[in-house]
C-alpha cells in the first residue's frame, strides 16, 4: 500500500532521514517507534503530502481514504456543535446527502419516464456510495466513539469551540475513527486521553479492519494492536516483522552486532592511522600512506551509526529516602471546590502507608491532579483535612515540570539554583548520578530531550531528598527507553510514591494499589492495576460510556418484558461478572489459537518452499535431506491442525456461553 524508496529528508543542515526503504502492506498493523525527534512524525507528513522528501519517493497504491488526527482544529461552521463537528469526518458526505434529497424531490415532479429513470439511476448510485461510506449509521458510530472517549451525552449539543484543547483533540479522534478510513494514521493518540479512554480506544482499534499505522511510546497500545514494528533511529528506518516484544528482542541482537561492527571499524581506522602517522613523511612510503588515507575516508563514509537510543536512555538513580513515620498521609472527609458551588472532590477518605506505590486513576476532570496538589500542599481542602505523617517530606513533579526548567541556562546553573550552598564538587557528583557528566552539564536546558529534562527535574527534587514523591504524568515526554528507566528507578526507590499517569503499562509496572476517582467518590483497591480491572470488570463499564437510556427516545430499543431488569451500575456489574467468569480461559485460548495459526502459516510456507525445490531441483539439491524435512513438516502440520481445530472449537463454545450468560442478566 505504501512504499518508501530511498527517502532522504533534511531540515537545513540537519539530516533527519537518509536511505529509508520499507513497505507497509494493506491490512497491516504497524507500530512506529524511536527516540523523540528521530523523524517518526516526518514519515506521516510524507504520507499526507504535507512535506516533500529531498530525495526518493513515497508511493501510495490504491488511493486509500486516509484518517489522520489534525493538530490544528477549528469548527467547520460558526456555532457548530460537538456532534456536528464529529459527524463531518467524511469529506463530501453531507453534500452527497443533500444531493440525494434534491434528486428525490426532483423525481416527484419529473413527468418524462426517461427523465425519471435517469434520476432513479443517479439516486441509486449515490445511495450505494453513501452506504459504502457508512453514511446511514454515521451518527450512531460518532455517538458511540464520543461516549467511549469520555464525552457525556449532554455535551453532544454544546458548541465545539467551548471545549478545551485536550477535549477538542478527543473530538477530532472520534471524528476520524467514525469515518472508517482505509488507512488510519495515529500520532501519539494517548497523549490527550485518560486510562478509561485509552482502554476504549484499544478495544475499538482491535476491531478496526483497515491498515493501521501507529506512532506511539505507549507500550500497552503497541503490544496489543501492532504486529509489525518500524524503528526510526540513526537517520533511517528499520522494519521488524513482529510485535513490540519481538522488536525489543531483535533490536538488542542487532544493536550488539552494530556495536561489534563499529568496534571493528574503529580498530581498523586506528591501525591505518598509525601507519599514516608513522610513514607519511617518508618518501618511500608516501604512496602507501596516501592509499591508507583513502581507505580511512572510505570506511568513514560507510561508518556504522549506533542508534541514538543507546545514548538517550541514560539512567536515573534516586537516593535513599529519609526516614518517616509509618503513615505517610491521610485524608478525612475531604472536599474541594474551585468555585464554591461544584465539588471536584467530595468526602474523600484514605490513608497512605510508608513505602506504598499508589496510582490515582479516573476520567479527565475527575480531580486527579487536584488531589495530588492537595497532597503536595499547593492546594488547601475546601472542607475536611489532609494530614502528612511524621517527618514526611514531599517532592512534587507537576505536569508542567519541563516548563519550570529555565530554558536559557545551563544544566549546571539550573541545578545550582536549587542548591546554592552545595559545594561545586558535590553538585557535579549529584549531576553525574543523574546522568549529566562532562560536557552535558554545559548544555542549555532548553535543548534537552524529554528524558534528559525529567532526569534534571528529578535531580532538582533530590538535591533536598524527599520521602514522599508525587508524580503527575511523568511519562508524557519520555520515549520507550525513558519510561523503562523511570520504572526501574521507582521500583528501587525506598520512599512512598503517589502518581497520576495515562500510561497503562507504566501504572501496571509501578503501582501496588489503585485510587479510583469517580462521580460517586474515591475508592481504594489494595492490589495493582490488573487486580483493579479484575474487581471492576475492566474499563468498558464506566460512567462515561453512553448508555441506551441516555440517548434520545428514537434510538432506544423497546422491550415487552414485564420482568424486573437490572439497570445502570447494577447491570454493568452483573454483565461484567458474567463476562469475567469466562474471560481468563477465553484469553488463554485466543492466544493459543493465534500461536497455532502462526505456526501453521509458517509450516505451510516452508512446505511450499521445500516442495518447489523438489519439483525444480538444482544441481546441488540434496533429495534425502529435503524428503526428511518434508516428512517432518507434514507431521508437524498434522499435529498443529488437530490442536487448532480442538482449541478453536472450544473457543467458539466459550464465547457463545459468555454471550448467553450476559444476556441472562439483562443483555
Amino acid at each position: 500500500m505504501i512504499e518508501f524508496r530511498e527517502i532522504g529528508v533534511r531540515y537545513g543542515t540537519q539530516v533527519v532521514l537518509e536511505h529509508v526503504n520499507f513497505r507497509i502492506n494493506r491490512g497491516e498493523r504497524v507500530g512506529i517507534v524511536g527516540p523523540n525527534g528521530s523523524g517518526k512524525s516526518t514519515l506521516f507528513r510524507l504520507i499526507l503530502g504535507e512535506t516533500d522528501s529531498d530525495v526518493g519517493d513515497v508511493i501510495i497504491d490504491e488511493n486509500p481514504r486516509i484518517g489522520n488526527v489534525r493538530q490544528h482544529l477549528y469548527p467547520d461552521t460558526p456555532g457548530e456543535t460537538l456532534l456536528e463537528y464529529a459527524m463531518r469526518g467524511i469529506s463530501g458526505l453531507s453534500e452527497m446527502e443533500t444531493e440525494i434529497h434534491r434528486l428525490e424531490d426532483s423525481l416527484a415532479t419529473a413527468e418524462d419516464a426517461r427523465e425519471r429513470d435517469r434520476i432513479l439511476r443517479q439516486v441509486g448510485e449515490l445511495q450505494t456510495k453513501f452506504e459504502h461510506l457508512g453514511g446511514y449509521d454515521l451518527e450512531a458510530r460518532v455517538k458511540g466513539s464520543l461516549g467511549g472517549l469520555g464525552f457525556p451525552v449532554e455535551d453532544f449539543d454544546k458548541p465545539f469551540a467551548s471545549f478545551s484543547g485536550g477535549w477538542q483533540m478527543r473530538a477530532e479522534l472520534s471524528r476520524v475513527l467514525a469515518s472508517k478510513p482505509d488507512l488510519l494514521l495515529l500520532d501519539e493518540p494517548s497523549n490527550y486521553l485518560d486510562l478509561p479512554a485509552i482502554s476504549w480506544l484499544q478495544r475499538f482499534l482491535k476491531s478496526y479492519e483497515g491498515t493501521l499505522v501507529l506512532v506511539s511510546h505507549d507500550r500497552y497500545l503497541l503490544r496489543t494492536l501492532t504486529s509489525v514494528t518500524v524503528e526510526v533511529d540513526a537517520q533511517t528506518a528499520t522494519r521488524y516483522n513482529g510485535d513490540l516484544d519481538f522488536y525489543l528482542r531483535e533490536r538488542e541482537i542487532r544493536y550488539q552486532n552494530l556495536v561489534a561492527a563499529k568496534a571493528n571499524q574503529d580498530r581498523r581506522i586506528e591501525q591505518l592511522q598509525r601507519f599514516v602517522d608513522e610513514f607519511r613523511s617518508q618518501a618511500t612510503k608516501a604512496a602507501q600512506a596516501q592509499s591508507r588515507i583513502k581507505m580511512i575516508e572510505k570506511i568513514q563514509a560507510e561508518a556504522v551509526v549506533l542508534p541514538r537510543r543507546s545514548q538517550a536512555a541514560g539512567y536515573l538513580r534516586l537516593p535513599a529516602a529519609p526516614h518517616s513515620g509509618v503513615e505517610t498521609a491521610r485524608t478525612e472527609n475531604l472536599f474541594f471546590s474551585y468555585d464554591g458551588k461544584r465539588n471536584v472532590l467530595h468526602d474523600v477518605n484514605f490513608s497512605i502507608a510508608r513505602g506504598e506505590r499508589i496510582a490515582i486513576i479516573g476520567f479527565n476532570g475527575m480531580g486527579k491532579t487536584t488531589l495530588l496538589r492537595i497532597l503536595a500542599g499547593t492546594r488547601k481542602p475546601t472542607q475536611g483535612t489532609c494530614t502528612l505523617g511524621h517527618q514526611v517530606k514531599v517532592g512534587y513533579l507537576s505536569q508542567e515540570f519541563s516548563e519550570t526548567i529555565p530554558p536559557d541556562v545551563s544544566v549546571f546553573e539550573c541545578a545550582k539554583r536549587c542548591a546554592a550552598n552545595l559545594p561545586e564538587k558535590d553538585l557535579r557528583n549529584q549531576l553525574a548520578a543523574f546522568g549529566f557528566s562532562g560536557d552535558d552539564v554545559t548544555k542549555l536546558s532548553g535543548v534537552l530531550s524529554g528524558g534528559e529534562k525529567i532526569r534534571l527535574a528529578f535531580l532538582r527534587l533530590f538535591l533536598d531528598p524527599p520521602n514522599f514523591m508525587l508524580l503527575d504524568e511523568p511519562t508524557t515526554h519520555l520515549d520507550l527507553e525513558g519510561r523503562e528507566t523511570l520504572e526501574k528507578a521507582l521500583k528501587l526507590y525506598t520512599g512512598t510514591v503517589c502518581l497520576v499517569s495515562h500510561d497503562i503499562e507504566f501504572v501496571r509496572n509501578t503501582a501496588e494499589a489503585i485510587l479510583e476517582i469517580t462521580p460517586e467518590g474515591v475508592r481504594r483497591y489494595p492490589g495493582g492495576y490488573d487486580y483493579y480491572l479484575e474487581k471492576t470488570g475492566g474499563m468498558s463499564d464506566t460512567v462515561r460510556v453512553v448508555e441506551p437510556s441516555a440517548l434520545p427516545a428514537k434510538e432506544q430499543t423497546s422491550s415487552d418484558s414485564s420482568a424486573p431488569r437490572l439497570v445502570g451500575k447494577e447491570l454493568r456489574k452483573a454483565r461484567a461478572a458474567a463476562r469475567e467468569r469466562f474471560a481468563p480461559e477465553i484469553r488463554r485460548l485466543k492466544e493459543k489459537v493465534a500461536k497455532e495459526e502462526a505456526e501453521i502459516n509458517a509450516l505451510e510456507a516452508e512446505l511450499e518452499e521445500v516442495s518447489s525445490e523438489l519439483f525444480n531441483p538444482k544441481p546441488e539439491t540434496d533429495f534425502g535431506t529435503l524428503n526428511r524435512r518434508l516428512k517432518w513438516i507434514q507431521d508437524r502440520l498434522d499435529t498443529f491442525n488437530e490442536e487448532w481445530e480442538r482449541d478453536a472449537s472450544r473457543l467458539d463454545d466459550l464465547q457463545r456461553q459468555q454471550a448467553e450468560a450476559q444476556d441472562e442478566v439483562g443483555g
